[in-house]
């Protein structure tokens, strides 16, 4: 039987070799976010780019390749956008600073992510839709259109805890986004499959990179990028739950 000494020795020493651990594997996830934000990166690059030994590297990333994360071969690692958006979240939840993560993320990256999952649940997107409405420019990153609903993302990348009076504003924007192109509906600028319903309903969300506070706020959905296929396939089921605004088309758009 171990003494209470060693005991607390081997716990110490578990405890410390697992946050080293951690620090390791954060310092790879950062250098594949810098590395593969065009093309696919060289082991190489990022072996020098993390400062690790070539045998962790390599230990590390075929442990990103057993979790379908990453694509390795020979001499180099390449990501999708959205592996990208997965391996942000993993070095995150493994302490790597949200700011830095961020940085290393493109707008289009959160869109792309948000246009996957519409597509993968039977929504035709659109991306970056500018209108006009009430002598008020507005744009909508993505917009997924399967009858009779119409989701309206608003891509977020904030850097840091939000307070609530933050999200409070970016919660009424987007909601006032969503209203006024359901408003401005028909458009003859663009084309949505929603003015050939009849009746549609229009729903604000926003997206986030990391799980926040709030699910919901002001019945406005809050949905992280790894929570968002469920979110979008379980939404028929609570959609009496949240924010909508209804919209009838008495002829074709």
């Amino acid at each position: 039987m171990l003494s209470y000494t060693t005991h607390v020795f081997c716990l110490n020493f578990i405890n410390f070799t697992g946050a080293k651990t951690m620090s390791v594997e954060c310092k790879l996830l950062i250098s594949l976010l810098k590395l593969t934000k065009e093309n696919p990166a060289l082991i190489e690059d990022i072996k020098t780019t993390a400062r690790l030994p070539i045998d962790v590297c390599l230990e590390l990333l075929k442990k990103l390749q057993n979790e379908n994360l990453i694509y390795l071969k020979t001499d180099s690692v390449a990501l999708d956008s959205a592996n990208r958006l997965k391996i942000a979240v993993k070095a995150a939840t493994l302490g790597a600073d949200i700011q830095t993560i961020s940085n290393l993320l493109g707008w289009q990256e959160f869109e792309e992510m948000a246009a996957i999952a519409l597509k993968s649940n039977g929504y035709t997107v659109h991306k970056n839709l500018r209108f006009k409405h009430s002598d008020r420019r507005y744009e909508v990153d993505v917009v997924g259109c399967r009858k009779p609903l119409v989701i309206c993302v608003d891509c977020k990348r904030w850097q840091h805890a939000i307070a609530a009076s933050a999200l409070r504003k970016i919660v009424e924007e987007q909601t006032e986004r969503t209203n006024a192109l359901a408003d401005s509906l028909p458009n003859p600028k663009f084309k949505l499959d929603c003015t050939q319903w009849g009746n549609a309903r229009f729903l604000p969300a926003v997206l986030s990179l990391m799980p926040g506070a709030y699910k919901f706020y002001y019945e406005v959905p809050v949905v992280s990028v790894l929570q968002l296929q469920d979110f979008i396939s379980q939404l028929p089921f609570y959609l009496d739950s949240v924010k909508c605004f209804s919209k009838r088309f008495n002829k074709l758009g």
